[in-house]
C-alpha cells in the first residue's frame, strides 16, 4: 500500500498549496488570499484531499475541519538570485504535533546544493516513515547548467531523482504536452505524481486543458494554490477540478460547471 492513500479518493487527490509566502513574497496575493483564513476556508470545501503549508500558518490558522494537513518543512525566499538552496525549518516531529498527515520538502536539482538538501530530504523521509506518516518531494531542475526546466528530459529526471530517494509522491512542472508528460509518470516508478499548479493561467479554460491532460498521462493529480485562490470565483474552479481530477470526468463536461 502505498503512504499516499489516505489522500486519495479513486486513486487521485487534490493538494491546495499554500505555500507561496516565503517563496515568492506577497506579491502573489490579493486583498483576501493575503488572509490565511480565507485561504484555508476553501480546504472545507470538500473538493481538497490535502492542505499544504509553512508551519508558522498552521501553527496559527490550521484546524481539524480543514483537508488533511501536509506541513513544507523547507523554504527559501525568491530573493537570492544564484544556485537555490532550502534548508530545512520544521522538525517531521513537530510537524505532527500540529497535525500533519504529511510533510513536504523541495529539492532544486541541478543547483550546487542539490546534495545538501538530497541528504537533508533523506534523514526527513526516514524520520516520517518512522512516524507512519508520509513524505513528498516537491523537485525543481534549477542552476547554471539547467536551460530549461520543463523539457521531457528534466522532469522525467526529476521525478526518478525523487523515486530513487524514497519520496512517497513527487510535485513536478508539466511539460507543456501529455505524451512527453506520460514518460515523466512511468520514470516514477509507481510514486504518485502531482502537476505544479504554477502562476495563475491566462485563463481557467487553458488551466483546466493542461490538468485534463496531465490526468491523461497518468497523473495522481495536482498540487494547486493560485490558480484556485486567485481565481474570480474559486469554489467554480474548485469544483471544475475535482470534476477533472477524482470524477474523471471530460475537459468539457468540467468547463460546463457554473
Amino acid at each position: 500500500m502505498n503512504r499516499m492513500d489516505s489522500f486519495m479518493r479513486k486513486g487521485h487527490s487534490l493538494i491546495l498549496a499554500y505555500d507561496h509566502g516565503m517563496e515568492h513574497g506577497p506579491t502573489d496575493f490579493n486583498e483576501k488570499s493575503v488572509n490565511p483564513a480565507y485561504v484555508m476556508s476553501m480546504a472545507k470545501s470538500g473538493a481538497f484531499d490535502a492542505f499544504a503549508c509553512q508551519k508558522g500558518i498552521a501553527e496559527r490558522y490550521y484546524s481539524s475541519d480543514i483537508a488533511p494537513l501536509l506541513i513544507k518543512l523547507n523554504g527559501k525566499t525568491s530573493i537570492y538570485k544564484k544556485d537555490p538552496i532550502a534548508r530545512q525549518n520544521c522538525s517531521v516531529k513537530r510537524a505532527v504535533e500540529l497535525g500533519a498527515k504529511a510533510v513536504g520538502y523541495t529539492i532544486y536539482i541541478g543547483s550546487a546544493h542539490e546534495g545538501e538538501m538530497m541528504g537533508e530530504f533523506g534523514r526527513i523521509q526516514e524520520e516520517a516513515h518512522r512516524l507512519g506518516i508520509p513524505a513528498v518531494l516537491w523537485v525543481y531542475p534549477r542552476g547554471e547548467y539547467v536551460k530549461d526546466d520543463t523539457t521531457k528530459e528534466m522532469v522525467a529526471y526529476a521525478v526518478r531523482v525523487a523515486m530513487e530517494l524514497g519520496a512517497d509522491a513527487v510535485k513536478v512542472k508539466y511539460t507543456g504536452d501529455p505524451e512527453s508528460f506520460e514518460w515523466a509518470v512511468k520514470s516514477a516508478g509507481g510514486i504518485p505524481v502531482y502537476m505544479a499548479g504554477g502562476p495563475k493561467a491566462e485563463t481557467e479554460d487553458a488551466f483546466m486543458t493542461q490538468v485534463s491532460e496531465c490526468m491523461k498521462a497518468g497523473c495522481a493529480g495536482i498540487a494547486v494554490g493560485r490558480n484556485v485562490w486567485q481565481s474570480d470565483n474559486p469554489a467554480r474552479t474548485a469544483n471544475r477540478l475535482k470534476a477533472i481530477v477524482i470524477e474523471g470526468k471530460t475537459l468539457e463536461e468540467a468547463l460546463a460547471i457554473r
